[in-house]
């Protein structure tokens, strides 16, 4: 019962008889850049009805990466499908009085503000609720309030250096500390966010009562980091440091081949004996006495990987890949991420979409990775242009044209419609 109550739409009818999941749901994303922006494009790959709220000038990641014009960069376009744009000025009163009457229709707001600053704004938790008291508040901060960190500004890098990502490479033999070259803590932040705002939709079908929930990024990706390498920091008193041996092992790498390198990670007794023979050298794995059992092996990593360093270098990639493939060892060529668009599984289970947009031309997306059985879980809209929506979204929560039409002569929202779609009044 309380799923039904959960996904009612906003006229009391039932979401159910869509096969989008999230149907009926609405989202307010006032967040920025990036990892609020993942988690919004998550819920909307649901089937939510993202409504986007960008300042005049835009959200900033829209200048990120490649672009065809301005505003509509690479980085901006991976996460910005499944969305709507509307432009609210919420330093105005008229704007924040219409994010406001768009947060009464709203489901779950989601921002990426300094909490001090939303607290400026008027629009902290307690005002929002003020005007939907059911609504789940996501706040995605870099460091948890409480905390001496707690009105730092953070970045992906900064969350890289604080949270231990960039020392685990002192760790594993590098030189100097070295960045993981993907906004890691970004995503996977959003990620986190995107199931905490889904469970508390379902708290709030239980109990009818809205929440307010904190994402720290910082903490979220210690959790993480820590997973792997509490190590014998898990007991009191220690048991050791911290650390998982296997992981921070400096040859744990890829290995190189004779045109190029390969990943191969053989891990049980039958693997480990596969590629021995496959090398020529069956009668190792009896003799050297590190490799006969797995216990074994999880205490000498380093030598293993010194042992197979040179291993491979007789073969290709391919010649390799297709003697690992008969023999069930787990083992991939490494690829550069232009060869990912050209791979052969990729391409079977139609990773990437094309589509037609309609002012950046032909553009490639990743579709949403998880497949459902009848449920509809898909690149539905185009990433918008900045207020592509704005006329839209204002006429949907009861403003008329004459308060349109003040909101644009005060500058409080964008009209972004492109020229031949419908006119304002």
């Amino acid at each position: 019962m309380f799923m039904y109550y959960l996904f009612m739409n906003k006229n009391g009818t039932a979401a159910h008889a869509s096969l989008k999941p999230l149907a009926g749901v609405r989202v307010v994303d006032m967040a920025t850049v990036l990892m609020g922006p993942v988690a919004t494009q998550i819920l909307g790959d649901y089937g939510a009805d993202v409504v986007k709220v960008e300042p005049p000038e835009g959200d900033v990641a829209r200048h990120a990466g490649a672009s065809r014009h301005p505003g509509m960069g690479s980085l901006y376009m991976a996460s910005g499908r499944n969305k709507r744009s509307i432009v609210l000025d919420i330093k105005q009163p008229q704007g924040k009085a219409a994010l406001l009457d768009l947060c009464r229709t709203a489901d779950i707001f989601i921002h990426n503000v300094r909490p001090d600053a939303m607290r400026r704004a008027g629009l902290a938790y307690e005002q929002v609720r003020e005007v939907n008291p059911a609504i789940v508040y996501v706040a995605l901060v870099g460091f948890g309030e409480g905390g001496r960190y707690a009105n730092r500004p953070a970045f992906d890098d900064i969350i890289q250096g604080a949270a231990g990502i960039a020392g685990l490479f002192l760790r594993s033999g590098h030189a100097e500390p070295l960045f993981i070259p993907w906004n890691v803590a970004d995503r996977m932040t959003g990620n986190v966010a995107v199931h905490a705002a889904l469970a508390a939709l379902i708290l709030r079908g239980r109990t009818g009562q809205g929440q307010s929930i904190e994402v720290p990024m910082f903490e979220t990706i210690v959790q993480m980091v820590l997973g792997d390498h509490l190590g014998g920091l898990s007991f009191e008193p220690a048991e050791g440091g911290g650390g998982y041996a296997r992981l921070l092992t400096p040859g744990r790498k890829p290995y190189a081949t004779a045109d190029g390198f390969i990943v191969m990670t053989p891990y049980n007794d039958k693997q480990f004996r596969a590629l021995f023979e496959a090398l020529g050298r069956p009668q190792e794995m009896d003799s050297n006495p590190i490799l006969t059992t797995m216990q074994m092996r999880q205490k000498h990593w380093p030598q293993i990987y010194a042992l197979l360093s040179t291993a491979f270098l007789g073969k290709s990639s391919r010649e390799w890949v297709a003697i690992c493939d008969k023999a069930a060892i787990p083992c991939t060529p490494v690829r550069s991420v232009d060869e990912l668009l050209t791979d052969p599984h990729l391409a079977d289970v139609g990773l990437f979409e094309l589509s037609d947009h309609p002012t950046e031309g032909r553009i490639r997306q990743v579709r949403p990775t998880t497949r459902w059985s009848t449920a509809d879980v898909s690149i539905r809209r185009h990433p918008p242009t900045i207020g592509e929506h704005s006329i839209e979204v204002l006429r949907e929560i009861g403003y008329d044209d004459e308060r349109i039409a003040a909101l644009l002569r005060e500058g409080a929202t964008l009209d972004g419609r492109r020229t031949g779609d419908a006119p304002a009044g």
